[in-house]
């Protein structure tokens, strides 16, 4: 806890996650680089290349599996462009938009996008799938799917697979190795600034994607792909690549670094066991999840927690509580009193 800013009361790591001291430092110490004219490119570039080492530590493959962004939406933009036309995606219902929306708006080529239960999306998969799309962890309701299952249905089809662990690395031990695409954003639970993305590819996915933003960025060597017409793109995933938001890069390093040396079955511990002490509290069944969430149709109990000093997030109708390195039980006992005297609140339901 003492690696971050004062997070009491804040539970919203589900909507974006707090700095650590490090990446105000490293932010600051950027902004006056800046101002005196002593930041450039290069040291960027190599900045980005050490967040691309971190986060493949992270997620378990090598770097030369990760490409690097700035937005999960346009990640799945470039896969879902590269599907056949005609091609069949199974993702669940109610599942993040930056997931769906990219392969809706593939319709006029036939895409289709069929919906499922979360908890029937290996079944779901069928011949003539091609592929299928899901979250990690359900930004709604915190619910965690086992890739499992997801990943055999798919091979067994012969159908890709990508996976969003935007709301699960830094917190939920997870492994890209098996999955096609991974997308993750990094301003939630790894604590980054908003603006650093990073993509898996598998050796399949390589094959089967065309990096359709591919800009110099790209390029095998990037300091000399600044102009065409030649174009040699890096036959790793760097090809997926897309210039970097430069100002983003020293922070989310910082925070990287810091959420690299947590140990996540560690972090997961402390967040599912605070949401079980909540649970208890309030007469619910334990979730077992880092996130945690309560009917609250009318928005009283957020509205309650808010006026409180309490941040919280409301999604589909429902109070949404998340809880991570910087929470302790002093957050678990603040909003239990809170919803305790909220009239009508009541957990399950």
């Amino acid at each position: 806890m003492d690696s971050f800013v004062d997070g009491s009361g804040y539970l919203a790591a589900c909507t974006a996650g707090l700095p650590t001291l490090g990446t105000l430092a490293a932010q600051r110490a950027d902004l006056d680089a800046w101002a005196h004219a002593e930041t450039s490119p290069a040291t960027y570039g190599a900045l980005v290349e050490e967040g691309r080492a971190l986060f493949a530590g992270i997620v378990g493959v090598g770097p030369d599996r990760v490409a690097t962004g700035s937005q999960t939406s346009a990640m799945v933009a470039v896969v879902a462009a590269s599907l056949p036309d005609g091609a069949e995606v199974v993702v669940p219902e109610g599942d993040f938009s930056s997931i769906v929306f990219p392969f809706l708006v593939q319709a006029h080529r036939g895409v289709t996008v069929r919906s499922v239960p979360i908890d029937r999306l290996a079944d779901a998969v069928r011949p003539g799938t091609a592929m299928v799309a899901w979250s990690s962890v359900q930004s709604a309701t915190g619910a965690v799917t086992d890739p499992q299952p997801v990943v055999e249905a798919a091979q067994a089809v012969g159908a890709l697979t990508l996976c969003d662990l935007t709301q699960a690395a830094g917190v939920l031990p997870v492994s890209a190795a098996a999955v096609d695409v991974t997308v993750t954003h990094a301003y939630k639970w790894l604590c980054a600034p908003r603006g650093v993305a990073f993509a898996t590819v598998s050796d399949a996915a390589l094959e089967r994607i065309r990096p359709v933003q591919a800009g110099w960025y790209a390029g095998e060597d990037v300091w000399s792909s600044c102009y065409g017409p030649t174009m040699r793109l890096a036959t790793d995933a760097r090809r997926f690549d897309v210039s970097p938001a430069w100002q983003a890069w020293p922070g989310a390093v910082a925070a990287l670094r810091h959420l690299a040396s947590v140990d996540a079955a560690s972090a997961w511990r402390h967040a599912t066991g605070l949401t079980d002490r909540l649970a208890d509290a309030l007469g619910s069944p334990r979730s077992g999840q880092a996130i945690t969430t309560f009917p609250d149709g009318d928005g009283a109990a957020l509205a309650a927690l808010t006026a409180a000093g309490v941040t919280a997030s409301g999604r589909a109708g429902r109070l949404r509580l998340a809880f991570h390195l910087w929470n302790d039980e002093d957050d678990v006992t603040r909003v239990v009193e809170v919803l305790r005297g909220v009239d009508g609140f009541r957990p399950v339901g």
